[in-house]
């Protein structure tokens, strides 16, 4: 039997896979330029304790990735852009739940209406926070963690709208449930409003979940031009008619600036992707 605590050759643990060397040495050369603003082959070469052809050789192809580029007027390298275009999906997430509570807070007081955030995830719309309104006669809402049907709500269509095609294939084969008998089941009438909402940028739900509930909702983009969230408004339709739709659609359009601002996007037009 082996032993359990035996090393290998190079005196490392021979249950853990030892680095792939290439790999480790151009983590290394990101490591150093981190704490440098920048360095030339032969000293990265040097605290690497290497050939000068092997850094040049890393550090070639760290510059074809972005991740590192050149100093032209030094001949020294520095880090690249392409780190920041990695960096910025995980800050995303970070700093997603955390705006939408105040984003969420400040449209439920500009409209007192419940407002939410929801993402796209495994297939349903799912609330990440809420905030609920102050009027007297007031919706449910939908709780943090709730999952909503992408074919019935104004987030779920929102989000099925921009989402990829391999989103709408798998949900294409399902069937589709009736909530209330405004639910939209036929597929070849949802992929239409569907064609709408991208058009005009915005979704609704008219009674379609629960009778007498109207939802509004709007998308959220990161700098890239993906669609991270749709924030959204909810109301009693006596409150939220269809008629009185442009009023909320105002405060929604507001509420995704401000989210996409603090998320590091900022865009003149806030109805265009990308703008």
């Amino acid at each position: 039997m082996a032993d359990e605590n035996a090393v290998d050759a190079n005196g490392g643990d021979a249950g853990t896979p030892a680095p792939i060397q290439s790999v480790d040495r151009a983590m290394q050369i990101l490591e150093l330029l981190t704490e440098s603003s920048s360095l030339g082959t032969s000293a990265i070469a040097r605290k690497l304790g290497v050939h000068r052809s092997t850094a040049s050789r890393l550090l070639t192809t760290l510059e074809l990735r972005d991740v590192v580029e050149q100093v032209s007027d030094r001949g020294e390298y520095r880090l690249g852009l392409g780190l920041l275009r990695m960096a910025y999906p995980v800050s995303t997430r970070f700093d997603l739940a955390r705006d939408s509570q105040v984003v969420c807070d400040a449209l439920a007081e500009a409209t007192q209406e419940t407002s939410n955030v929801a993402i796209l995830d495994s297939g349903y719309a799912v609330t990440i926070t809420q905030s609920a309104g102050q009027r007297m006669v007031g919706v449910a809402g939908q709780y943090v963690g709730q999952r909503a049907p992408l074919h019935a709500t104004s987030t779920g269509k929102l989000l099925l709208a921009y989402a990829s095609s391999q989103v709408w294939d798998r949900f294409n084969v399902e069937s589709l449930e009736g909530f209330t008998p405004a639910t939209r089941t036929d597929f070849a009438e949802l992929a239409e409003e569907l064609e709408v909402i991208r058009h005009r940028g915005w979704a609704a739900a008219v009674g379609e979940w629960e009778e007498g509930i109207n939802a509004l909702a709007v998308p959220v983009w990161d700098a890239t031009g993906k669609l991270v969230a749709a924030v959204s408004v909810t109301a009693p339709d006596f409150r939220m008619p269809e008629a009185g739709f442009e009023q909320f659609l105002g405060a929604l359009r507001v509420a995704a600036k401000d989210f996409e601002a603090r998320l590091g996007f900022s865009r003149v037009d806030p109805t265009i992707p990308g703008a």
